[in-house]
């Protein structure tokens, strides 16, 4: 089986509110047996509550499958990479050093590699992945090009990334302000770090106070008795 070619993960990190739903349904996938295998991480965590939700990217050329000396790291025909299989993995930990996006993750007490395979049991017979089934924002979606842009008039999905000299193309796309994909169709990830977000005044009204109310009037909060 294999995931349906007008079935794309699209991930808005605008749009997330962390309320961690995704890591908790990433626990059910079938594949991942009770592990949840999503990053929610925060941005400037001390001046900011944003978060990001982390999934595999699956990569077109994976940086983790090709620094794994047991060749543990397959990926499918229909572009998604698998965690690392048991009987070759030596939990050497290159995966985890290598993956610019920082997603594999060693577990020592079990020795081997897992991550996010984009919950490869239902993905590959058309169903959402766990995480974006409950995604109440929908931050993370899965769906077909036309679906995203209609939901996402101003926004563009991008599907390349430049670390330095590299550009990395990946399975997985993010949504971008439409006007910055038209002028840049990739992300600059190493710039992006020093980008810092334009100060903004928030303007809050205050409702006039109520006027008094007569003497006479009746008390609101009074007991009656029936």
């Amino acid at each position: 089986m294999a995931t349906p070619d007008h079935l794309h993960f699209f991930i808005d990190p605008s749009r997330c509110i962390g309320c961690q739903a995704c890591v908790q349904a990433c626990t059910e996938c079938d594949t991942h047996r009770g592990e949840s295998m999503m990053h929610l991480e925060y941005v400037e965590r001390a001046e900011s509550t944003q978060t990001v939700p982390v999934v595999c990217m699956h990569c077109e050329q994976p940086t983790c499958a090709e620094v794994c000396p047991a060749d543990a790291i397959k990926r499918t025909g229909d572009g998604v990479v698998q965690s690392a299989q048991r009987p070759r993995c030596i939990a050497c930990g290159n995966c985890v050093m290598a993956c610019p996006f920082g997603v594999p993750e060693l577990y020592e007490d079990r020795q081997i590699m897992m991550k996010c395979d984009m919950c490869y049991d239902r993905s590959s017979v058309g169903k959402k992945p766990m995480c974006a089934t409950v995604c109440p924002s929908q931050a993370l979606f899965f769906g077909s090009r036309e679906q995203i842009a209609q939901l996402r008039p101003l926004s563009a999905p991008v599907n390349r990334f430049q670390f330095g000299d590299q550009v990395i193309t990946t399975r997985v796309f993010t949504m971008v302000p439409r006007a910055t994909a038209a002028r840049q169709p990739w992300v600059d990830v190493t710039a992006a770090m020093e980008d810092r977000p334009p100060a903004r005044a928030i303007m809050l009204r205050v409702l006039p106070a109520a006027p008094p109310a007569p003497a006479d009037a009746p008390d609101p909060f009074a007991e009656v008795v029936i």
